[in-house]
């Protein structure tokens, strides 16, 4: 429970998905930069492809790296989150340049020297790491006036020399700022797509903060439905104890001791099964069915010649759920407005079935016209709406009750989701 108020209280995007997210990320990286070489065809495919993977993997476990710091902002608002994003991106982005102008440096020299003899130039360094560039020479005419030296064009930061030799003009275009404009151009590409990733991470936090918004909502409307359902349903355990006790002191006055012993019993057997349960659980229907025939029970030692208690219900219905004691009020009314007011032998029967897809309960009774005419009248008192309260409560509009006189007797049937242990259906909260 306090697992669940923490995670309530404190969302975070899980672990696995925050290194799918990077993994991903850098695999996009390490496909398409291979393609592009595959495409600029620079040879060398082999040494290429595991340096590339190598600065695949480093990326990983520096964007990992960003993430431990940048987690530490997930409950900061927006605008304090984009920045840190913004600023940790930056010298991470650095060093990523970096570690891939180490890894690429040795194999540098012999892709440009190759891209060179692709362009019918020499490419080459000198002893002091200079970029060398040998133009060859077109052949001498003897009428011919020298060739002009090509334009040497504008290297920012350096100078430039060039040296005419018998077969070739050799340019020198090597700068002190070459690798630092190299590490800057690589870091500016690396920092964008960190921060494509933050974006990416940033949206994913805000869906878990809405999920997890979303759950505590839900979280507080299971706990008021509880409350309301836990409500109705001690509603009816005072009642019943109301009227049993009534039965019992009218026992013990007639001095029907023997009978007095027996309801005693019951009631306490019939309390320990109803209270054991949760108020808000649903239970088999085969044990609401028991319940009510301890309670009819009770009241056949007060009502010994005129109750009859028939039970119907189907061995293919009997796991089936239904809210705990929701019969209880039925049964009750049952008892007082039929068995109570009259001197002949009254049924009350408890049927189920199953009807379109839903379980159909039926709580009917045979009393006498003048009883049925008192009980609609009074519209069952407080039995009768307790049982469409907590049916609302429970199912919303897929739960009814109708009630009402039929041919010799009066009915109540209940209409609920068919669900429980081997129905398909299954639990239907509204």
């Amino acid at each position: 429970m306090e697992d669940t108020e923490t995670q309530l209280a404190r969302p975070r995007v899980p672990m696995r998905t925050v290194l799918a997210s990077i993994v991903g990320l850098w695999m996009c990286y390490f496909i398409l930069t291979t393609v592009r070489a595959e495409i600029l065809d620079l040879g060398f495919q082999l040494e290429l492809l595991w340096r590339r993977l190598l600065v695949a993997l480093i990326g990983v476990a520096f964007t990992f790296a960003m993430w431990l710091i940048l987690r530490l902002f997930e409950q900061r608002s927006l605008w304090m989150k984009v920045s840190a994003a913004l600023i940790i991106a930056a010298p991470v982005s650095v060093a990523l340049a970096q570690a891939n102008q180490m890894v690429f440096q040795e194999i540098e020299a012999k892709v440009v020297e190759r891209l060179g003899e692709q362009q019918g130039l020499r490419v080459r360094r000198d002893e002091s790491g200079n970029l060398l560039v040998d133009v060859p020479m077109p052949p001498r005419v003897p009428e011919a006036p020298p060739p002009p030296v090509p334009p040497v064009p504008p290297v920012p930061g350096g100078e430039a020399t060039v040296a005419v030799t018998s077969d070739a003009i050799t340019i020198n275009t090597s700068t002190p700022q070459d690798t630092v404009q190299q590490i800057t151009e690589i870091a500016l590409g690396r920092y964008f797509l960190l921060l494509a990733w933050c974006a990416l991470y940033l949206a994913l936090v805000a869906g878990e903060q809405a999920r997890v918004a979303e759950r505590r909502e839900g979280a507080f409307r299971r706990a008021a439905k509880a409350a309301e359902l836990r409500s109705l349903r001690y509603q009816v355990n005072p009642h019943f104890l109301f009227n049993t006790l009534n039965s019992l002191s009218a026992l013990v006055l007639t001095g029907r001791t023997q009978q007095a012993e027996t309801m005693i019993q019951t009631i306490s057997t019939f309390y320990r099964r109803s209270l054991a349960d949760d108020p808000t659980a649903d239970v088999p229907l085969s044990e609401e069915f028991e319940l009510q025939r301890l309670y009819l029970d009770v009241e056949g030692v007060r009502f010994p010649d005129r109750l009859t208690a028939i039970y119907d219900l189907p061995q293919e219905l009997a796991d089936a759920r239904v809210p705990g004691m929701i019969l209880q009020p039925l049964v009750e009314n049952s008892v007082k407005h039929a068995v109570a007011l009259s001197s002949d032998r009254i049924a009350i029967t408890l049927s189920a079935r199953e009807e379109d897809g839903m379980l159909v309960i039926a709580v009917a009774d045979d009393g006498s016209a003048s009883a049925r005419k008192g009980r609609s009248a009074s519209g069952h008192g407080i039995g009768l709406a307790n049982v469409r309260e907590r049916l609302g409560a429970r199912f919303g509009s897929q739960a009814s009750i109708v009630s009402g006189p039929h041919d010799g007797g009066y009915s109540t049937h209940i209409r609920i989701p068919l669900f429980g242990p081997g129905f398909a259906q299954g639990d239907a909260h509204a």
